[in-house]
């Protein structure tokens, strides 16, 4: 009489565990498909859609990556090791991947990865595999010399994945070219400090350019974590027609 609740007990210890390990896809339905977004961990995360396989800075191990298929594309935004993370890059298959970086990571990125390098200055684009992406400045302000992420070093991305506009902010602050933005339909927006901007300077950029739905994400930080729950009450208080999306992008936490 006890075994079948021992059974289920540990079923639902095993499904808690998995849970804790990877975040939940979300499914968004686009014209003529589905578009998957699978958060991974900090600024990673994947995104898939028909057939094709987009991996954004991969980075925390294989493990994060087990049951993911291999990327068609892998995008990087910038030369630090928690988006340029070449002991993840040698840990996943990316034989048939198409890289597409900033010129300085490309220096930095052994030439055994990848089947092409596609490098993408501030505001260039590239059609690949059915997606046009198109490379956003991301940067500190003031712009200094001495920044932590000078302006024209790493690439923002803006993806258009079928009828939708996808924004990936890269390790940015509350930028013109953020705040210019207009008919985004998903966006990822950083927020930790000392190294991007805070969760007003983040809310003040999104209530401009206003994403139908917006990803908190890279709020890991010198303190440690961003008040995302904040972030999002910011927004809302103020346009409860943006969706505030809060997935747990450290699930080892």
């Amino acid at each position: 009489m006890q075994i079948k609740p021992i059974l289920i007990s540990i079923s639902l210890l095993i499904s808690c565990v998995s849970w804790a390990q990877k975040p939940a896809i979300d499914i968004i339905k686009t014209k003529n498909g589905i578009l998957q977004i699978q958060p991974i961990l900090h600024s990673s995360l994947v995104l898939t859609y028909n057939n094709k396989t987009i991996y954004v800075d991969p980075y925390g191990g294989a493990k994060l990556y087990k049951g993911i298929n291999a990327p068609d594309i892998i995008l990087i935004t910038d030369i630090h090791g928690d988006h340029l993370d070449q002991k993840t890059l040698d840990s996943i298959d990316t034989s048939k991947a198409i890289f597409i970086l900033p010129e300085e990571v490309a220096h930095k990125l052994p030439k055994k990865y990848g089947s092409e390098i596609v490098i993408l200055q501030n505001r260039q684009g590239v059609h690949r595999l059915g997606f046009f992406i198109t490379a956003i400045p991301m940067y500190n302000l003031p712009e200094e010399p001495s920044s932590k992420h000078p302006k024209g070093r790493g690439n923002g991305y803006l993806l258009t994945i079928d009828n939708k506009q996808v924004y990936i902010s890269g390790d940015t602050e509350d930028v013109q070219e953020m705040r210019k933005l207009q008919n985004i339909d998903i966006a990822f927006v950083c927020m930790n400090l000392p190294y991007t901007m805070d969760i007003n300077q983040a809310a003040d950029a999104v209530l401009e350019f206003q994403p139908k739905i917006v990803y908190p994400f890279h709020y890991r930080g010198q303190d440690g974590f961003s008040d995302t729950e904040a972030f999002k009450k910011l927004v809302n208080t103020k346009n409860k027609n943006i969706e505030v999306r809060l997935r747990n992008w450290y699930p080892s936490n």
